[in-house]
Formats: structure tokens, sequence, C-alpha cells
């Protein structure tokens, strides 16, 4: 019936033409490349989907290797910047990195108020070490904060004794915590 009705089409559409047949295995053929087509499609979408899951599984673990060393540089970056570091102060060029100077953090954790947000952090303690122990709160404040990071730094202060002022320093670790934003 559906053939019958294709040749009258075609004898509406070609007068002309005396017998028109319609080719049951052309047609066969064209739907076969059609599907096969499909198929072939379908397949190189899924490979490209494998290869892209492939490719970015270990993305977030690289992300959080990026972010621990990003706060562990920042920990660098507080211990050597010019509010915290030691410099010249004490005349020596072995004061000179990762030294925080001990009076210069009393002095700022006065005016520490002025400094919020300045270092984008939520947290900055100073843990003594050796040979006392002892906790300085430099700044905090009441946020979700993210797991610290610390780093060992030397903590050095000027100290006055019978025989002249001297540098006196002690073993300890600057602590930061970021703020938790997710």
């Amino acid at each position: 019936m559906v053939m019958k009705a294709a040749q009258q089409v075609l004898r509406i559409l070609h007068p002309n033409r005396k017998s028109v047949k319609l080719n049951k295995r052309g047609q066969m053929k064209i739907q076969q490349t059609a599907f096969m087509l499909m198929a072939v499609t379908l397949f190189f979408i899924l490979v490209g989907i494998f290869i892209l899951v492939f490719r970015f599984s270990g993305l977030r673990q690289s992300a959080t290797l990026i972010g621990e060393e990003n706060a562990m540089l920042l920990v660098t970056k507080l211990a050597n910047s010019p509010e915290f570091a030691c410099g010249g102060s004490f005349g020596d060029s072995k004061y000179e990195v990762s030294c925080i100077d001990g009076d210069k953090i009393m002095m700022l954790k006065e005016r520490i108020n002025k400094y919020s947000g300045f270092w984008g952090v939520a947290e900055i303690k100073i843990r003594k070490v050796y040979p006392d122990s002892g906790v300085i709160e430099l700044y905090s404040e009441e946020v979700n904060k993210l797991p610290a990071v610390s780093n060992f730094v030397s903590l050095c202060w000027k100290e006055d004794s019978d025989s002249g002022v001297y540098a006196k320093c002690e073993l300890a670790r600057l602590i930061v915590s970021s703020e938790d934003k997710g």
C-alpha cells in the first residue's frame, strides 16, 4: 500500500516517466548508513566524555595541593613582611630570613585593628616552642576557619643586660588560618 502511494506521488511529480520502481535495497542501504553515522557519532561522544573524566579526575586533588602550597607561601611571606621581619634591626644577616621581631609584634598587637583584612587571613598566632612555651594571639576573626598552616621561625627581641643590649631569640611557629569560604 505504501509502495502504491509512493508510485502515485512519483507519477504526479514526474508525469513523463512511464514507470518508477522504488528500490527497497537502496532504501535499506541509506538507513544502514544513517544508523552507522549515528553509532559512530555516539561512539566518539562517549570516548570524548571518557577522556574528559579521566583527564579531570585529579583536578580536585591538584587544587588541594596548590591551596596547601599557597598557604605555606603565605606563612613565609608573612614572616618576611616588614610588619613582622627582623630585617637589619639586629645588625646581623643571620636574622634576615624567617625571623620575627618580637618588639614589632607587641606593637602590632596593640594596633591590630588597623590591619583588619590586610593579610587576607582569619587568624595569626605565634607559638613559642623552645626554650619557653606560650602563645601570642595576634589576630583572630570569628569565622569558619580552614586547618592552620605553620612554619618555624626565629622570634627575636632585644634585651638589656649588665654588658649591654643583646638579641634574644627563641624557636617559634608562625601559625596562620584562612577563612573557609565553602
